[in-house]
């Protein structure tokens, strides 16, 4: 399994590999041929950055069994979705920032990510994973009181897109199976989600297969797969983790 992340050092921007706390450098391209310098460095003497520059997050709505049931909601028959825009993304170790003028819930959603490794457009289910480059951890937050303050048009894009709302990293995992994984996530310590990838409508693969015959997927892009139960409100100075054993452990606070 490789781990790997992009990391600021001396005001450079660099990315690598990172094993027992060192990070072997690379240069060039992280999706095409990345070439290793020999240098290493630890991580401790650098600053992480998101493990990519997408353009675009894609969040899942409605793709877990158990909480559409929780819900009352059915399988969509293709992936439901919306965007968030580039301007949210944030790293591991970002403060999470309420928006100014909002007094109402800003919400945690603990996600495993797909990261795109190839332009990817149309392509099969059986194909997919040649154009997934690994996977990582999303904290899709939500201000959940603007999502349907309009009843005329429900608001996915304003509420999902303030400046720090697209969290995730703090690196990408490559060389494992997602179907085995579960999705945890802590707030000041305290469990409050802890589900299976497995309980998803869409895998990781289908979604990736779908989704690319709406538009075009970009390297760097990353598809949040969906929430299951027990996302809850943030306050000021809670402490948030979506850990996902095997691809990391993505923590910030909310301001």
């Amino acid at each position: 399994m490789e781990h790997w992340i992009r990391f600021t050092q001396a005001g450079n921007t660099r990315f690598g590999t990172l094993h027992e706390g060192r990070i072997a450098v690379c240069e060039g391209d992280m999706f095409t041929h990345p070439r290793p310098t020999g240098e290493e460095v630890a991580l401790e003497t650098v600053t992480l950055l998101a493990p990519t520059q997408p353009s675009k997050m894609i969040g899942l709505w409605n793709n877990f069994h158990e909480r559409a049931s929780k819900e009352g909601l059915s399988r969509p028959p293709h992936p439901l979705y919306f965007l968030k825009a580039s301007n949210c993304f944030a790293a591991n170790g970002e403060v999470i920032r309420r928006p100014a003028g909002y007094a109402g819930a800003v919400v945690f959603e603990g996600e495993l990510g797909v990261v795109i490794g190839r332009r990817c457009a149309g392509v099969a289910e059986n194909e997919a994973d040649a154009f997934i480059f690994g996977y990582t951890c999303v904290n899709d937050v939500t201000a959940r009181d603007i999502l349907k303050s309009d009843p005329s048009f429900a608001q996915w894009t304003r509420a999902k897109s303030f400046d720090s709302f697209g969290v995730f990293g703090p690196m990408i995992a490559r060389g494992l199976d997602p179907a085995g994984l579960r999705v945890k996530t802590l707030v000041n310590g305290a469990e409050k989600q802890n589900y299976p990838v497995s309980d998803m409508f869409f895998s990781p693969r289908q979604l990736v297969s779908l989704i690319s015959h709406d538009m075009t997927l970009y390297p760097g892009d990353v598809i949040a797969c969906g929430t299951s139960v027990g996302a809850a409100p943030l306050t000021a100075g809670d402490r948030v983790e979506v850990v996902i054993d095997g691809v990391g452990t993505l923590a910030n606070v909310m301001q």
